[in-house]
């Protein structure tokens, strides 16, 4: 059988190497801690600790603020400094705990499950639900809701996106290497909630160890399999990822439940793990510092709250100043103005580049050339380039009418774009503009 993949899509330069080949290092935090109760979609968190109160790691610090929200958890022991508006890494004010961190790692203690199969569907949800587990390759949807839907047993597919198609990103291809087990027991946790689901591992064929190690786990898993993958961005999108593994495509106004499937990342089914058999809360994640302008580029099993700052000097720091800083991989990660900022529950990496591309890129940008790169290059097979047109002239209604709002917001047009265009920026612009106009309405 070929490699599995999708229409479209691009080949960046990869740049795992500079941290592929480094095993997880635990990172204990040195400076406070800060907590924004925003780190999911849905609803703020809701503080339940005042300042002055000294918590456990591991202490519930904020409740759920509704069904599609999560709880936060303290990740060191210490004292609540404050409760206070924070700037975190995109720019905005968000109200956040602060913790002034002791040192001293004192743990509350936890109940795990000794059996797993005597628990029902809802005490395996209520665990997920409590523990704070939300989606951690980016988008941070509460777990507890996707494994909720409205027709159980229409879940045919259990998809784990181990892709990790964003370039020098490599804390999945770590986790799998050194914790396969726990990926393969989150997957059989899911799984006992969907009678009728199968669960794929997708895995890109850049990593041949990864898919052996995967392969040999699941050998006598007859409800599991492995499914090969062609090394290709973005592999790892989710409507992407769904239609190489199952031929089933979704649009903007489907959910992936819509065609049979749900999708979770390697670090959200590890956490499913640690929180239905560890009794474990989401409290650390896996996070790579790289890039070229980085001393030592690594990979950290870190405290959720640590600051970039402080994970950055980790790494050695920088051998030179870096002209661009992004959180997130080169291609949908965001750039960071400074790195006095906290890391949260979907914070996955700290790039560090010697080079502003982008920039250099705008400053050389030329009139479109219809060669109609961009379009072979889309995953959603929409025109970026007569869509950026409608973007920059504010034409709401023909952006919509040609299906701007289908676009993913990979960056594959922007990437391919041989005059240098800023495409996806303008689109992803407009997108806002066109859903806040829907909201309004």
């Amino acid at each position: 059988m070929g490699l599995l993949t999708f229409k479209g899509g691009v080949h960046p330069f990869e740049g795992k190497e500079l941290s592929k080949d480094k095993p997880i290092r635990e990172l204990l935090p040195k400076g406070d801690l800060v907590y924004p109760l925003s780190q999911h979609i849905g609803a703020p968190a809701n503080p339940i600790v005042a300042v002055g109160d000294t918590v456990l790691k591991g202490q519930k610090i904020a409740e759920a603020g509704g069904f599609v929200s999560s709880p936060i958890y303290a990740s060191v022991s210490g004292t609540v400094k404050a409760i206070e508006p924070r700037r975190v890494a995109v720019g905005d004010m968000v109200n956040s705990i602060v913790i002034a961190n002791d040192g001293e790692f004192k743990e509350v203690e936890y109940q795990p499950t000794e059996d797993i199969d005597s628990l029902s569907k809802e005490e395996i949800v209520n665990k997920i639900k409590e523990a704070g587990v939300v989606g951690m390759g980016g988008a941070g949807f509460p777990t507890h809701v996707k494994l909720s839907p409205k027709e159980p047993d229409k879940i045919d597919y259990i998809i784990a996106n181990c892709a990790e198609c964003e370039p020098y990103l490599t804390s999945d291809y770590r986790e799998m290497l050194e914790n396969p087990e726990k990926l393969v027991e989150g997957m059989r946790i899911v799984l006992k909630l969907f009678d009728h689901a199968k669960g794929i591992f997708g895995i890109e064929n850049n990593k041949p160890d990864c898919i052996a190690k995967l392969r040999e786990l699941t050998k006598d898993e007859p409800r599991m399999e492995v499914a090969e993958l062609m090394t290709k961005y973005p592999q790892g999108g989710e409507r992407q990822l769904i239609y190489a593994v199952t031929k089933r495509a979704i649009n903007s106004k489907m959910l992936p439940a819509d065609a049979g499937c749900i999708v979770d990342n390697v670090e959200t089914l590890i956490s499913i793990y640690n929180a239905v058999k560890l009794g474990r809360p989401v409290m650390n994640r896996v996070f790579t510092v790289t890039g070229d302008a980085v001393e030592d580029p690594c990979n950290f099993y870190f405290a959720i709250g640590t600051s970039f700052q402080e994970l950055l000097d980790a790494a050695g720091g920088c051998k030179e100043q870096p002209e661009k800083m992004i959180a997130g991989g080169p291609m949908m990660g965001f750039a960071l103005f400074g790195l006095d900022v906290p890391t949260t529950k979907t914070t996955s990496a700290l790039l560090c580049m010697t080079k502003d591309e982008v920039a250099e890129a705008e400053s050389v940008a030329t009139a479109c050339i219809n060669c109609g790169r961009c379009v072979e290059a889309c995953p959603e097979q929409i025109i970026p380039s007569r869509l950026s047109r409608f973007a920059l002239r504010g034409d709401m209604e023909s952006f919509e009418n040609w299906h701007g709002l289908e676009c993913v917001e990979c960056g594959s047009c922007s990437f391919i774009c041989p005059a240098k265009r800023p495409l996806a920026q303008c689109i992803k612009t407009m997108k806002k503009q066109v859903l806040a106009a829907k909201r309004k309405k």
